[in-house]
């Protein structure tokens, strides 16, 4: 049993869906959980199912004086888990709105990126905390750009992080949760645009490659144990063997597994030379 007492967890886009699982989950293990989204009934409705450890604060996680507002309310933050986030529209990027097109990155970088600057703060003081990022898959799929773009930034965004703040004891986690049945999931399978253009995403369902709402939840749950903050920085999903990761965490190092790395065919002595200035920025 993992146990989170005392802890003090925020979770964005908890009113439904995956929110809600990792709410749940962390309440369970006894940390106190408060829930930022933007629908109050929704949120209500999770703080109702966790058992007392939680509670609701209505925002959007865009709005920067609202948010700082909410996160100076809950005060000193063990654990955020940013999950707000939207798949933005479906189809060809040219024929897309593109207020629609940026509105999905506003909600996944930039709203996950103000959440992380309110608590950063008070966790680097602290010497302690932990930070988890809710993203998915860094495939260049086409007619999913929005989604696939913005999330993919907060990957990177993620690495960066958790390079400046290891010296603080702070760890920072990119979790791909996989494809549970959520209303943004179900979308992107049986809405019009989704049928047309991303027909392959309902063979996840088809071939029963879906997962309940339960494994990711448990993997954020491992995470904030501190039992994995050596892997700081990585890019993890349900799939993954946590211990075996932790064994091999050398390997993983030393070939940039888990993160987002450009392999290119070839090297001059220019680009070797240029690679090694790199790796010694990363170590820096």
């Amino acid at each position: 049993m993992i146990e989170l007492k005392g802890q003090i967890a925020v979770v964005t886009g908890g009113g439904r869906g995956l929110g809600r699982a990792f709410a749940q989950t962390l309440a369970a293990a006894g940390a106190s959980v408060a829930v930022i989204a933007r629908d109050a009934g929704e949120l209500n409705q999770t703080v109702a199912s966790a058992g007392g450890n939680a509670l609701a604060f209505p925002a959007d996680v865009t709005d920067a004086q609202a948010i700082l507002s909410v996160f100076a309310e809950i005060g000193p933050v063990d654990l955020l888990i940013n999950n707000a986030g939207v798949l933005g529209p479906i189809g060809p990027f040219w024929e897309m709105d593109f207020d629609q097109w940026w509105r999905a990155m506003d909600i996944n970088v930039r709203g996950a990126q103000l959440c992380t600057r309110a608590v950063l703060p008070g966790m680097i003081a602290r010497r302690r905390g932990r930070i988890i990022n809710i993203v998915t898959g860094a495939v260049p799929a086409a007619y999913l750009s929005p989604y696939l773009t913005s999330k993919t930034a907060l990957v990177r965004a993620t690495e960066c992080l958790a390079a400046e703040t290891k010296p603080y004891g702070v760890a920072l986690f990119s979790v791909a949760p996989g494809t549970v049945r959520t209303d943004m999931s179900m979308h992107s399978v049986h809405s019009a645009e989704g049928q047309k253009w991303i027909p392959w995403f309902r063979r996840v369902f088809e071939e029963h490659l879906d997962l309940p709402p339960e494994r990711p939840a448990q993997l954020v749950l491992e995470l904030a144990s501190g039992k994995a903050d050596a892997l700081s920085g990585l890019y993890l999903t349900p799939f993954d063997d946590l211990d075996a990761i932790l064994k091999s965490i050398a390997q993983v190092e030393t070939e940039k597994l888990h993160s987002l790395r450009i392999r290119a065919l070839g090297a001059s002595a220019a680009t070797s030379a240029i690679a090694a200035i790199r790796d010694a920025a990363e170590r820096a």
